[in-house]
């Protein structure tokens, strides 16, 4: 009940209330006593941070000395000089060939000749890749790729540690 009472108070106290909730509280401010003792505490509390807290003003040198402070930061190079354009249009034509691939086996796949009563000549169930792809040999792919893309990453940074040693 308190911490309602300050809260309202407050609110008084900073002249952040509506006009209904101000003459409420001033009617109570006449009537309870309660009211009265915690609004002349507010006051003093008030009254003593008004008077006892002086701002301090940044010096006159303040926005220079932060951008200098700034100037001596090593600022991110931008992103053309540390993405090497080969390796995205590598990553995006691999993508591009294994899509194209599959496309071209999904429509090896298809049966174009077809009678008046199939509605689609295409049956997903008869589309088995599991002759083609084991598992074992799924897991040595994506093994095999791990390691390759962990070279790549390798010999990618070796060689941008290599030009910043030089630089």
């Amino acid at each position: 009940m308190l911490s309602n009472i300050e809260q309202r108070l407050w609110n008084y106290i900073d002249n952040v209330c509506d006009a209904e909730e101000r003459e409420m509280i001033d009617v109570l401010l006449q009537n309870d006593d309660q009211w009265k003792k915690k609004y002349q505490e507010l006051q003093q509390v008030n009254q003593l941070m008004h008077e006892s807290i002086e701002l301090e003003e940044p010096s006159m040198r303040f926005a220079k000395n932060v951008m200098e402070e700034i100037a001596q930061s090593h600022i991110a190079p931008a992103t053309k000089t540390y993405i090497n354009k080969r390796i995205i249009n590598g990553i995006a034509a691999f993508f591009i060939i294994v899509i194209s691939g599959l496309l071209i086996y999904g429509f090896a796949q298809i049966k174009w000749s077809s009678t008046g009563n199939t509605i689609s000549p295409f049956d997903p169930h008869k589309l088995d890749i599991s002759k083609y792809f084991s598992k074992q040999f799924l897991n040595i792919f994506l093994m095999l790729n791990v390691v390759l893309g962990l070279i790549l990453f390798d010999r990618f940074f070796r060689k941008n540690e290599f030009k910043h040693k030089h630089n």
